[in-house]
Protein backbone atom coordinates (compact mmCIF):
# COMPACT_ATOMS: atom_id res chain seq x y z
CA UNK A 1 0.00 0.00 0.00
CA UNK A 2 1.03 3.52 -0.61
CA UNK A 3 1.57 6.02 2.12
CA UNK A 4 -1.56 7.98 1.12
CA UNK A 5 -3.76 4.86 1.35
CA UNK A 6 -2.47 4.00 4.81
CA UNK A 7 -3.05 7.58 5.93
CA UNK A 8 -6.58 7.51 4.49
CA UNK A 9 -7.51 4.24 6.28
CA UNK A 10 -6.00 5.43 9.54
CA UNK A 11 -7.98 8.68 9.40
CA UNK A 12 -11.21 6.78 8.68
CA UNK A 13 -10.58 4.56 11.70
CA UNK A 14 -9.84 7.57 13.91
CA UNK A 15 -13.03 9.32 12.82
CA UNK A 16 -15.08 6.17 13.45
CA UNK A 17 -13.54 5.77 16.91
CA UNK A 18 -14.23 9.43 17.74
CA UNK A 19 -17.89 9.07 16.69
CA UNK A 20 -18.28 5.87 18.74
CA UNK A 21 -16.75 7.47 21.85
CA UNK A 22 -18.88 10.56 21.38
CA UNK A 23 -22.05 8.47 21.20
CA UNK A 24 -21.10 6.57 24.36
CA UNK A 25 -20.46 9.80 26.25
CA UNK A 26 -23.67 11.52 25.15
CA UNK A 27 -25.84 8.49 25.86
CA UNK A 28 -24.61 8.36 29.47
CA UNK A 29 -26.72 6.04 31.65
CA UNK A 30 -29.41 5.53 29.02
CA UNK A 31 -27.86 2.14 28.20
CA UNK A 32 -29.04 0.87 31.58
CA UNK A 33 -32.37 -0.82 31.66
CA UNK A 34 -34.67 -0.96 34.64
CA UNK A 35 -36.43 -3.49 36.82
CA UNK A 36 -40.13 -3.76 37.51
CA UNK A 37 -41.04 -5.24 40.89
CA UNK A 38 -44.50 -6.71 41.41
CA UNK A 39 -45.86 -8.16 44.65
CA UNK A 40 -49.06 -10.22 44.66
CA UNK A 41 -49.57 -9.21 41.02
CA UNK A 42 -49.52 -5.49 41.82
CA UNK A 43 -46.80 -3.09 40.73
CA UNK A 44 -44.48 -2.28 43.62
CA UNK A 45 -42.09 -0.01 41.71
CA UNK A 46 -39.77 0.55 38.77
CA UNK A 47 -36.08 1.16 39.45
CA UNK A 48 -33.18 2.08 37.18
CA UNK A 49 -30.24 -0.28 36.85
CA UNK A 50 -28.11 2.85 36.41
CA UNK A 51 -28.29 3.80 40.10
CA UNK A 52 -26.80 1.66 42.87
CA UNK A 53 -29.41 1.15 45.59
CA UNK A 54 -30.95 -1.32 48.01
CA UNK A 55 -34.71 -1.88 47.80
CA UNK A 56 -36.68 -3.36 50.71
CA UNK A 57 -39.75 -5.15 49.43
CA UNK A 58 -42.60 -5.44 51.98
CA UNK A 59 -40.29 -6.59 54.79
CA UNK A 60 -39.97 -9.97 53.05
CA UNK A 61 -37.25 -9.47 50.44
CA UNK A 62 -34.34 -7.13 49.73
CA UNK A 63 -33.11 -6.45 46.20
CA UNK A 64 -29.80 -4.76 45.51
CA UNK A 65 -28.85 -2.88 42.36
CA UNK A 66 -25.11 -2.53 41.93
CA UNK A 67 -22.99 -1.93 38.82
CA UNK A 68 -25.98 -2.30 36.50
CA UNK A 69 -27.10 -5.65 37.97
CA UNK A 70 -30.04 -6.44 40.23
CA UNK A 71 -29.80 -9.33 42.71
CA UNK A 72 -31.98 -10.62 45.52
CA UNK A 73 -29.78 -10.38 48.63
CA UNK A 74 -32.28 -11.23 51.39
CA UNK A 75 -35.49 -13.23 51.63
CA UNK A 76 -37.44 -14.61 54.56
CA UNK A 77 -38.89 -17.53 52.59
CA UNK A 78 -37.92 -21.07 53.66
CA UNK A 79 -36.09 -22.22 50.50
CA UNK A 80 -34.45 -18.88 49.50
CA UNK A 81 -34.15 -20.00 45.88
CA UNK A 82 -34.65 -16.42 44.72
CA UNK A 83 -31.28 -15.50 46.18
CA UNK A 84 -29.49 -18.04 43.97
CA UNK A 85 -31.11 -16.90 40.72
CA UNK A 86 -28.89 -15.06 38.21
CA UNK A 87 -28.65 -11.27 38.35
CA UNK A 88 -30.79 -9.12 36.11
CA UNK A 89 -28.86 -6.92 33.67
CA UNK A 90 -29.68 -4.45 30.90
CA UNK A 91 -30.44 -7.48 28.71
CA UNK A 92 -33.41 -8.35 30.94
CA UNK A 93 -34.17 -11.41 33.05
CA UNK A 94 -36.33 -12.49 35.98
CA UNK A 95 -36.02 -13.14 39.69
CA UNK A 96 -39.01 -14.87 41.27
CA UNK A 97 -39.77 -15.53 44.94
CA UNK A 98 -42.85 -17.78 44.90
CA UNK A 99 -43.49 -18.01 48.66
CA UNK A 100 -43.55 -14.21 48.99
CA UNK A 101 -45.13 -13.66 45.52
CA UNK A 102 -42.35 -11.23 44.55
CA UNK A 103 -41.59 -10.99 40.83
CA UNK A 104 -38.71 -8.86 39.49
CA UNK A 105 -38.52 -8.38 35.75
CA UNK A 106 -35.64 -6.81 33.86
CA UNK A 107 -36.63 -4.30 31.21
CA UNK A 108 -33.98 -3.46 28.60
CA UNK A 109 -33.51 0.29 27.99
CA UNK A 110 -34.75 0.01 24.39
CA UNK A 111 -37.99 -1.71 25.45
CA UNK A 112 -38.67 0.82 28.19
CA UNK A 113 -38.27 3.71 25.75
CA UNK A 114 -40.52 2.06 23.12
CA UNK A 115 -43.26 1.31 25.64
CA UNK A 116 -43.15 4.76 27.17
CA UNK A 117 -41.98 3.45 30.54
CA UNK A 118 -38.49 4.90 30.45
CA UNK A 119 -37.38 6.28 33.78
CA UNK A 120 -34.68 8.69 34.75
CA UNK A 121 -31.38 6.84 35.04
CA UNK A 122 -30.68 8.58 38.33
CA UNK A 123 -33.93 7.85 40.07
Amino acid sequence: MKKKEILFFASVLLIAAAIWIGMKITRGNKDYGSILITVNGREYGTYSLGKDQVISINETNVCEIRDGKATMIEANCPDQLCMSQPSITAQGGFIICLPNTVFIEGIPAEDAEENGTAIDALG
